[in-house]
């Protein structure tokens, strides 16, 4: 039995996340993730146009008329969310936490899938993988889904005194390649605080439709003026205390950032790899609807 709180949430996420998916994605998830082929429906008579090769010869024979098989879609695909639990996916400047965003965009995904009769799965990683739920389908699965990511960040706030290694993304992506051994869509839902983790993402993206999202927050790249403060390194806890006031402390923790961002970017873009930028002081919407535009283009061209 959930406790009522908690209940509330997940209701909460549901109701807002149906909406967004039957208004904005529905469709366009279904145009971009294709099925794994085409299964054979029924067969009917030929008519002017069908093709030769699809001629079903026996039933044909046994009825006396020429008959053509006819194939549909098979929809049924697996969304992985891999989501990033770690501390510093709990920062927020003046806007809902990461791990708040990551949460409902997790939400929406999995709404689109259950909508196309996908099933859906869900890999919860900090500096080890504390959470997985294997692929089903269903409302009711999705619930439980959506459920254990909100238990997940409840738990560790409770557990902030916890000491924590670095987030092991590598180790998430490891994971993901051993218990899902057909193709999948695996949404790495992140901020990429993290190192180490350029090969785990050249092979998971060979073995799957990898699709990182990137959520970040603005304080993250864009330091304010205000003098001397304690800045503490969410994932391992370090404090070091910085002058802010300075322009050149400002533009040095900023370059950094700019480099690991660009480093990140270019890994994805040498693979070839589609990915989303959130923030956490913007919509996210828009930026996963430009997503599913942009595939759904690339899918109609057949490129």
């Amino acid at each position: 039995m959930l406790p009522r709180e908690l209940l509330k949430k997940v209701r909460k996420i549901e109701i807002r996340t149906s909406r967004l998916v039957d208004e904005q994605l529905a469709g366009q998830y279904h145009s971009v993730f294709k099925g794994r082929g085409m299964a054979f429906d029924e067969v009917r008579p030929y008519q002017v146009g069908d093709d030769v090769r699809f001629i079903d010869w026996n039933v044909s024979a046994r009825f006396g008329d020429t008959f053509v098989k006819v194939f549909v879609e098979e929809r049924e695909a697996v969304v992985m969310l891999v989501v990033d639990f770690s501390r510093s996916m709990r920062f927020a400047a003046h806007a809902q936490p990461k791990i708040e965003i990551a949460a409902e965009v997790a939400a929406l995904l999995a709404f689109s899938a259950i909508r196309n009769d996908d099933q859906v799965g869900l890999i919860a990683f900090a500096d080890e993988v504390v959470r997985f739920v294997p692929p089903k389908k269903g409302r009711k699965h999705v619930l439980r889904v959506v459920t254990e990511i909100l238990r997940g960040m409840e738990q560790d706030d409770a557990d902030a005194d916890r000491p924590q290694r670095p987030t092991d993304l590598a180790g998430a992506l490891d994971f993901l390649n051993r218990v899902s051994k057909h193709r999948s869509i695996a949404f790495l839902i992140s901020d990429f605080l993290a190192g180490g983790y350029d090969r785990a993402v050249q092979h998971t993206n060979a073995r799957h439709d990898l699709i990182p999202i990137v959520i970040r927050d603005r304080l993250e790249d864009e330091l304010p003026r205000v003098g001397l403060v304690p800045l503490e390194d969410p994932e391992t806890g370090e404090l070091v205390l910085a002058d802010l006031s300075s322009r050149r402390t400002r533009a040095a923790l900023e370059e950094r950032c700019r480099r690991e961002a660009a480093a990140r970017d270019r890994l994805f873009r040498r693979n070839k790899i589609d990915f989303i930028r959130l923030r956490t002081d913007e919509a996210y919407l828009g930026p996963l609807v430009q997503f599913f535009r942009v595939r759904e283009r690339r899918a109609r061209s057949g490129r």
